[in-house]
């Protein structure tokens, strides 16, 4: 199949299969295929942590050779609750991938993800290297203090007249630990109090995500269930060094070694900057390593895009064999 040349995907397609998966007493999580059945199985992991998935995010997959499996995350998109903090952890995120891939009678796929998404997908690769084919990552955050640090205060040097309204709802006291502020602010149950700070801080990150100023890109953000999501998760994991220990993404990385990979980034990605993506390359020479010299932080930006149907392009080649 072609890819559409206007746009850089694939078709839209419709899933031939969907469901709700309860992964514990509080969670379910919604799942999604589409594509050929019969085709190498490749998942899809969302942003945020607490974005959530778009019907898009099938296109960046030929449907004739893949077997598209998308997901929301706990807390995120159409999983339920929406927002929910409790059972919400690193380790419990991996294990609902593991609980998907027994119920989709899957042994094995392919793991894309970009942003959080590359978060995840390291960390679920790390933790069972012998169910990936491959991965395909963009975006590179490896959720460290410095990174967290850039995101509330180091941003301000790019982004000044976005980090002036984030803060804006904030006191003087309070700016010096915003995230302690906004967490605070976004777990409240009264949505007169949530909601505004939700979107406030996903408009943040929508804003500071592109190369070039993007009204859809903030639109977006600023939709409910995208901002609660992403606010509320993003909070909850940064207030907890995403229930990891303090570099053990770049410290496992070895254990991926021998799966093959690529990682595209922006060279101006301004939320996930590009040291992130150089400490990782170092970390893992084995992986093939793409800089796109003219973009940012977003998955939809021109080249970026383009990279990430190339390397779906390149992995179909190199897992025909497998079929």
């Amino acid at each position: 199949m072609q890819v559409d040349t206007m746009c850089k995907l694939f078709p839209e397609i419709e899933p031939n299969q969907k469901g709700m998966l309860p992964v514990d007493s509080i969670h379910t999580i919604y799942w999604e295929q589409s594509g050929n059945p019969d085709g190498i199985p490749a998942v899809f992991l969302h942003g945020g942590p607490g974005a959530g998935s778009t019907p898009a995010h099938r296109r960046f997959f030929d449907p004739s050779f893949y077997r598209i499996i998308i997901l929301d995350q706990r807390g995120a998109g159409r999983s339920t609750p929406l927002g929910e903090i409790r059972n919400n952890t690193t380790p419990l995120l991996i294990s609902d991938l593991e609980q998907l891939r027994e119920h989709l009678k899957i042994e094995k796929w392919l793991v894309f993800g970009g942003s959080w998404g590359s978060t995840l997908a390291l960390a679920y690769g790390e933790a069972h290297p012998e169910r990936c084919l491959g991965l395909i990552l963009r975006g590179i955050f490896l959720c460290r203090k410095q990174e967290i640090d850039w995101f509330l205060y180091g941003l301000r040097t790019l982004f000044p007249e976005a980090w002036r309204k984030f803060v804006e709802p904030l006191d003087t006291a309070e700016r010096k630990d915003i995230l302690a502020a906004y967490y605070q602010r976004v777990m409240h149950p009264d949505p007169a109090i949530h909601m505004p700070a939700a979107r406030s801080w996903s408009i943040y990150e929508g804003s500071c995500s592109t190369l070039l100023p993007s009204q859809e890109t903030v639109d977006y953000f600023a939709g409910d269930t995208v901002a609660l999501g992403l606010a509320r998760m993003e909070a909850h994991y940064f207030s907890h060094d995403i229930f990891l220990p303090e570099n053990a993404l770049l410290d496992n990385v070895h254990k991926l070694h021998p799966i093959p990979a690529t990682i595209v980034q922006g060279r101006y990605d301004a939320v996930c900057p590009i040291i992130s993506a150089d400490d990782l390359h170092h970390a893992w020479p084995q992986a093939e390593y793409i800089i796109i010299d003219d973009a940012g932080h977003s998955v939809w930006e021109t080249g970026i895009l383009t990279a990430l149907i190339k390397a779906t392009e390149k992995f179909k080649e190199l897992l025909a064999p497998t079929l």
